[in-house]
């Protein structure tokens, strides 16, 4: 177990530095990055409504009473 947690630690120890981005290497976004990023914000935004809908549809039957049931009749 200590073998493991020591070359783990070693792995992401030497691996931190590869992860720094280089300021000068980000110039600017291209178009077809900002249009995948607005896809995706699309995809949430259109998510979020159905989801509010179910959320509230929710809240509304957990607050409302339940309508009373007419009673049996043998025969």
């Amino acid at each position: 177990m200590k073998a493991i947690l020591t070359t783990l630690i070693v792995t992401l120890a030497s691996v931190t530095p590869a992860l720094a981005a280089n300021a000068n290497a980000a110039k600017g976004s291209s178009i077809l990055l900002i249009l995948f990023l607005g896809f995706g914000a699309l995809i949430v935004v259109f998510q979020f409504i159905p989801g509010m809908v179910l959320f509230f549809s929710m809240l509304k039957g957990l607050f409302t009473a339940a309508p009373k049931k007419a009673p049996a009749v043998k025969r």
